[in-house]
């Protein structure tokens, strides 16, 4: 079983790596670079701890960001949001109704909108080519679940895509090892 994850989950990446549309992450990828404001990030559901996750290291690299619940977005914290700003929204689906409830507030503020999903023609994707910003999707065969149910090689895929953007983005900034531990002034990371 464990094998058989394994396998699976980096067949997820190899497979959305062979894949990627090189210039949509670049697209991305400058969107945020060149971002007056933050870069805010969200997802629900295991989508969201990915997303929660980007965002904690994005702020560590160099990239000013933040996780926003969408379920708290949804009951005023979308206030947050300024059109300076980048949002990602990481879902598998890019149906989730707890995102797409906060498209036309994001629409109406004038964020250009990152999706990450695995639904190329989704509403979250539609939504997001339209606002101006980007489109990065991941492919998948199968989760490591037998019941092809659990995210799995999904959130993995989506963790590793987030992973080479704030490495591209800490590249593109000329982020230093000085930096770094400016932004880690605690623990055993900022003393190396």
């Amino acid at each position: 079983s464990a094998h058989r994850t394994f396998e699976i989950e980096a067949k997820a990446i190899r497979s959305s790596l062979e894949k990627l549309d090189a210039a949509a992450f670049e697209q991305a990828c400058s969107l945020v670079l060149h971002s007056p404001g933050r870069v805010i990030v969200t997802g629900v559901g295991k989508s969201g701890h990915i997303a929660n996750k980007l965002a904690s290291t994005l702020a560590s690299t160099g990239t000013p960001a933040f996780f926003l619940h969408p379920a708290e977005a949804a009951h005023g914290d979308v206030g947050m949001v300024q059109r300076e700003d980048v949002i990602i929204v990481l879902s598998k689906s890019g149906a989730s109704d707890e995102l797409l409830v906060l498209v036309p507030s994001l629409r109406r503020i004038g964020v250009p909108i990152v999706a990450i999903t695995f639904a190329a023609e989704s509403k979250l994707a539609i939504e997001a080519r339209e606002s101006g910003g980007a489109v990065l999707v991941l492919h998948l065969d199968e989760e490591a679940c037998p019941y092809d149910l659990a995210p799995t090689a999904s959130t993995t895929a989506m963790l590793v895509l987030g992973d080479a953007m704030a490495i591209a983005l800490l590249e593109a900034r000329e982020f230093s090892s000085t930096d770094f531990a400016r932004l880690h002034p605690a623990g055993a990371l900022g003393r190396k």
